[in-house]
């Protein structure tokens, strides 16, 4: 029950983890770039892009959720 309860509560930034999730979105970015510069503008190079944001994403929940 706490799991789930942790899942479904706001988690409020704190100053040492907007770095963080700053990174993450940095770096997912430039990987978002080569997919695109290096794969051809089909359906399959906008789902990678699509899951590279996922990915992002839930790196920065887990940060939001557990990092303390």
């Amino acid at each position: 029950m706490e799991d789930l309860k942790n899942r479904f509560t706001y988690h409020a930034p704190q100053a040492e983890t907007i770095n963080k999730f700053i990174l993450l979105r940095d770096l997912g970015f430039n990987y978002a770039k080569h997919i695109e510069r290096l794969c051809p503008d089909c359906r399959e190079r906008s789902l990678a892009i699509t899951k590279l944001e996922e990915v992002v994403m839930w790196a920065n929940a887990s940060i939001a959720r557990h990092d303390k």
